[in-house]
């Protein structure tokens, strides 16, 4: 393929001056430069393509989706609107009044700034037999019905289902609860719509299904875009057995390969659960003030330290600032290579120390959008250390940024724009001096990649006006938060996947 008259974005280097040709061979960026082929002799190429003055950059990467969950959340019952538990189950009444004979599965509930605190009692006050099962907006616990309960295997109450035994219930939905809409064809229709935002790769982390599924939904036509599986603890020796490490195509195609070990080491700040080292201002979860670990510290070593021993990177998700010094001691002790996951609260110091082990941060910059006004509540006098991008790349940290679908949207330009603007509303910059510019947002999003050269793998993205055009400007947010309207064509492995 040949790409003719493009301007490069200048990510990391210098991009050449004016319009330039960029030769693809076998999926590779083999040449740039102005004049690769004179013209009229085109005839060669299997594929000519006039970018006319267009920006070229790398394809975007979001390195943190839940893709069966994501796949899924159009045909949920919307619970983001709702400000108490009462209007909750209004929503789910209308639900129910519509599709009386459907079971109802809601998302995006954020109970922490309710008066009143979310019960089984309230959904079993509801006249029906369906089961219902409202995931909460950070996913870490399902508000259940006692029939959802009973068909979920898990053991009657009256509080929230959270944390690991969430975790494993959640893998059980599409059993009990029939369909869960995440064939391969549902598969591919999210994909269209990432490929459209430029998106060219992402790293699943659901939490259920394997290798194995993968390789099937990928043979089912689930394969526009690439993806890194992500495996956890329960499928740690099933990868092991087949010799897999990170890296390893799943089905024979470069495109679909192995990625880490997934480690949920804390909860969430919604939830209360994220384990920090002072207490939360209110409403702590009983008998732990600071939040608490998934693991005790041996646990969590002998996990980092099986995965390295099989060449397996590791992901650990660690939001407060407690399970971020304990995920770098581990890093620390058994050599692991991989990252830490959200890094929503943490210290000066470990920062530091992330970029001394080479300890990479995937963050998910539009979280501090949602979690802005509870973080000032819940950890007050600590939300400047709340997603440091800027101590991080001062000091030579990795940082690549994601959404975590669904619990934000899949949608690269709002995390770059919220990088970088660090405000979803009116309102000014939260901690600007945490900001990022346009370009290291720009870059933490295209999976290492700097500006456009030899030696690239072919997963481009094509723009009809300049990304980093009026940085610095307020309406900058505005531009960035819109700039999926500005994909002209998206290609991976050099073969198109979306054009406008």
């Amino acid at each position: 393929m040949l790409i003719r008259n493009a301007r490069l974005v200048p990510l990391t280097e210098p991009a050449p001056p004016g319009l330039v040709d960029v030769l693809v061979e076998d999926g590779v960026v083999t040449r740039v430069g102005s004049g690769i082929v004179a013209d009229g002799s085109e005839e060669s190429y299997d594929d000519v393509v006039d970018a006319a003055g267009g920006w070229l950059m790398p394809g975007l990467w979001d390195q943190h989706v839940h893709l069966a969950q994501w796949t899924l959340s159009s045909a949920r019952l919307d619970l983001a609107p709702a400000r108490s538990a009462e209007q909750a189950v209004a929503l789910v009444r209308e639900r129910l009044e519509e599709w009386p004979d459907l079971p109802v599965i809601g998302w995006g509930h954020r109970p922490t700034a309710w008066d009143e605190v979310p019960v089984a009692a309230h959904l079993d006050a509801i006249d029906t037999e369906q089961p219902i099962v409202l995931i909460a907006g950070d996913g870490h616990h399902g508000w259940l019905n006692t029939v959802a309960l009973q068909m979920l295997a898990l053991p009657t109450r009256q509080s929230v289902v959270s944390e690991a035994e969430w975790f494993m219930a959640y893998g059980r939905l599409s059993t009990v609860l029939g369909s869960d809409g995440t064939g391969p064809e549902a598969y591919r229709r999210t994909m269209e719509n990432a490929a459209a935002q430029g998106v060219v790769g992402v790293v699943d982390f659901e939490f259920s299904g394997g290798v194995a599924d993968w390789a099937e939904r990928w043979a089912g036509g689930a394969d526009l875009i690439r993806v890194r599986h992500a495996c956890y603890a329960d499928g740690l020796e099933d990868v092991i057995s087949r010799g897999l490490s990170s890296g390893d195509p799943l089905d024979g195609d470069r495109r679909l390969t192995m990625g880490p070990l997934k480690i949920i080491s804390d909860g969430s700040l919604n939830t209360r659960t994220a384990w920090c080292c002072d207490p939360y201002a209110e409403k702590a979860v009983l008998g732990f003030p600071e939040g608490q670990p998934n693991q005790t510290p041996d646990e969590l070593r002998r996990l980092l330290g099986r995965a390295a021993e099989h060449g397996l990177d590791v992901a650990v998700h660690a939001i407060g600032d407690r399970a971020v010094t304990e995920a770098l001691a581990a890093f620390a002790d058994t050599g692991a290579r991989g990252g830490i996951e959200h890094v929503q609260l943490t210290t000066r110091d470990d920062v530091r120390r992330m970029a001394e082990l080479g300890v990479r941060a995937s963050v998910q910059p539009a979280h501090l959008i949602d979690d802005r006004d509870v973080t000032e509540r819940l950890w007050p006098g600590r939300s400047e250390r709340c997603f440091p991008l800027r101590w991080m790349l001062d000091d030579g940290v990795d940082v690549v940024l994601g959404s975590d679908a669904p619990v934000s949207v899949l949608d690269p330009w709002l995390a770059i724009a919220a990088a970088v603007h660090r405000s979803g509303d009116e309102r000014e910059a939260w901690h600007p001096e945490q900001s990022i510019t346009p370009r290291e947002a720009l870059a933490a999003s295209t999976d290492g990649l700097g500006t456009v050269a030899p030696g690239h793998p072919a997963d481009l993205v094509l723009l009809d006006a300049d990304p980093l055009d009026g940085a610095g400007d307020v309406a900058h947010a505005v531009r960035l938060r819109g700039f999926a309207d500005h994909v002209v064509a998206t290609w991976v492995d050099g073969r198109v996947v979306h054009q406008r």
